[in-house]
């Protein structure tokens, strides 16, 4: 399978198995299937709260003879109610846990920005009127690195390199200017950006001055996230004003048929060929198996560019926020 190079000196398999919405009944059996056919980049996240289930599955592949972990790349994140230089550690420690692992191939701040927890300490709190309770103290730089004498001794993200708990660090869902200021600061620089990118959304933008800093992009919803329509709506009763249905899209499977392919690999190829990761999501296995079968063809540049033309910018965002109330 293709990789990419990141700026820690790891090997970042090209496609992954995206694991948002996948829940702890299914994702066991996902990860299972996925690494059987040959994916060896799993991600998932604190806060979808399926790492037990997905620790199993590979507690399960690395008992088997001839399987190593330094043939997986496993990536989590810090949740946005851990985003306090005093809370990174003790969050990571519960991933390693939960994943049984000894240490993250990547760990990603989510979110930049911050919500008090509740008691759990899983999940934001609220207030009477059911808004999420937004710290407006959360400083990413100091999430990152210590700043001050006080904190040197927190583990921040930085400090998880140094001990070898993370081999490299990472941030989802930052802007240009967040960036900024985090590269400003950094010893450490964060090594991936994931973000939404897909044919409507493809943030030419932001990929470019990601390029430029030796970040590389990776894309979660790259197929536009079909099925979080209906995630939306039941868990937040909050509908998207924009929901493109790109493997409908005529371009789309136009190019499909020129080169026997499923529009799914088509719109997986079209990023993956201009250096951007994808972490699809599914729990089906023929699917799973589809979506990692994208490196035995090319799109060309008239291919490349009719998928580029699909853009709309902001306006073909699907994952606003806007169902946090607060």
């Amino acid at each position: 399978m293709t990789s990419f190079k990141l700026s820690s000196g790891q090997q970042i398999p090209a496609v992954g198995l995206g694991t948002w919405q996948s829940k702890p009944a299914d994702v066991g059996k996902a990860v299972t299937d996925a690494l059987g056919v040959g994916y060896r980049h799993i991600d998932t996240a604190y806060n979808y709260f399926n790492e037990d289930a997905i620790g199993n599955a590979l507690s399960n592949w690395l008992g088997v003879q001839g399987n190593s972990r330094q043939d997986l790349f496993i990536s989590t994140k810090l949740p946005h109610v851990g985003n306090r230089p005093c809370d990174v550690r003790k969050y990571l420690d519960k991933s390693l846990v939960r994943l049984r692992l000894d240490y993250i191939d990547l760990y990603m701040v989510h979110m930049p920005f911050g919500f008090f927890p509740d008691q759990s300490g899983d999940s934001p709190a609220v207030d009477k009127d059911g808004s999420y309770l937004l710290d407006m103290n959360t400083d990413i730089v100091a999430v990152w690195k210590p700043l001050t004498l006080v904190l040197i001794t927190a583990q921040v993200m930085e400090s998880l390199v140094d001990e070898g708990k993370a081999r490299a660090i990472g941030v989802s869902n930052f802007n240009i200017v967040q960036l900024e200021r985090l590269l400003a600061a950094a010893r450490v620089p964060p090594a991936v950006n994931q973000v939404e990118t897909h044919a409507s959304c493809q943030q030419l933008e932001l990929r470019i001055f990601c390029c430029r800093q030796d970040i590389l992009v990776t894309a979660y919803s790259p197929l536009g996230s079909p099925g979080s329509r209906a995630h939306f709506k039941n868990k937040y009763n909050y509908s998207p004003e924009t929901y493109p249905d790109h493997m409908t899209h005529p371009v789309v499977q136009n190019i499909a048929r020129c080169h026997n392919k499923t529009p799914a690999q088509i719109l997986l190829k079209h990023l993956v060929q201009q250096g951007v990761a994808v972490i699809p999501k599914s729990i089906n296995p023929a699917r799973i198996a589809e979506n990692i079968q994208i490196f035995d063809f090319e799109l060309d540049v008239n291919e490349l560019n009719q998928l580029n033309s699909l853009d709309q910018g902001e306006e073909g965002r699907i994952v606003d926020y806007n169902w946090y109330k607060g």
